[in-house]
């Protein structure tokens, strides 16, 4: 008599049920903060890095004037050097970055030019209509690292204090019901010679340092990058359950 056939080993999901119904939750959000009216003084399209599920965010101030043209944040020169540190530091390409982390922003749409020139700060009442955006972000996504990019990203995380103070350096910080790293990095804008002369250039490499070391920031690096069958993009990452 032959021995009985084995059963077939059970195909593993794509997904888990949470994780799908976390990338299901944060497209619908990104769809609706892309018909936000909020701010009347802001100048739309909104700009969004779209719904990356992701252990890892990163926030910046708010688009410049190309951004929205172009269509996603970090988008013009500040995004070149932004992304060239995070080549140099992990080798993540720009399009690994955009791929593999949820990019939010204080304020989403671009705040408009300053009568004297230079683009408009946004006002506590536009930062306010704004975190409500970014609260539900973090409570979708749960995240263990976020990067805030710039003083006004810093303030929405931590005091206010001298960069010398804050950049090279990881803090633990509730918000939202949520408990994660907060590693704070300078604007990489041409405007700023901050980044560019010491002690800026040594603390922002410390930076960096602390955030390729984070463990989620270790995970995005260690997915798999594979070409999809037919062409497209790839799946976006998900988070592994066992958080």
């Amino acid at each position: 008599m032959s021995p009985p056939t084995p059963p077939s080993p059970a195909k593993k999901p794509a997904a888990t049920a949470p994780a799908a119904d976390a990338a299901r939750l944060l497209a619908e959000h990104v769809r609706q903060l892309h018909t936000c009216q909020k701010c009347p003084n802001m100048l739309k399209p909104v700009v969004s890095g779209g719904p990356v599920l992701s252990r890892v965010m990163l926030v910046g101030q708010a688009p410049g004037d190309k951004e929205p043209i172009l269509g996603r944040p970090f988008a013009w020169t500040a995004g070149k050097t932004l992304f060239r540190w995070f080549q140099e530091a992990a080798g993540m390409s720009e399009t690994m970055f955009r791929q593999r982390i949820y990019m939010a922003a204080v304020c989403r749409c671009f705040p408009g030019k300053k009568p004297t020139g230079g683009d408009r700060v946004p006002d506590p009442e536009e930062i306010a209509n704004c975190g409500t955006w970014m609260r539900r972000e973090l409570e979708l996504l749960k995240p263990a690292l976020v990067l805030p990019v710039g003083k006004l990203g810093i303030q929405q995380f931590l005091p206010a204090e001298k960069l010398d103070l804050l950049i090279g350096r990881q803090f633990t910080v509730q918000k939202a019901g949520q408990t994660f790293t907060v590693i704070p990095l300078p604007h990489p804008s041409g405007a700023s010679p901050w980044h560019r002369m010491e002690p800026g250039k040594t603390l922002l490499r410390q930076a960096l340092a602390l955030v390729v070391a984070h463990p989620a920031f270790q995970e995005l690096l260690r997915e798999p990058d594979p070409a999809p069958p037919g062409g497209g993009q790839k799946a976006l990452p998900l988070w592994p359950t066992n958080r």
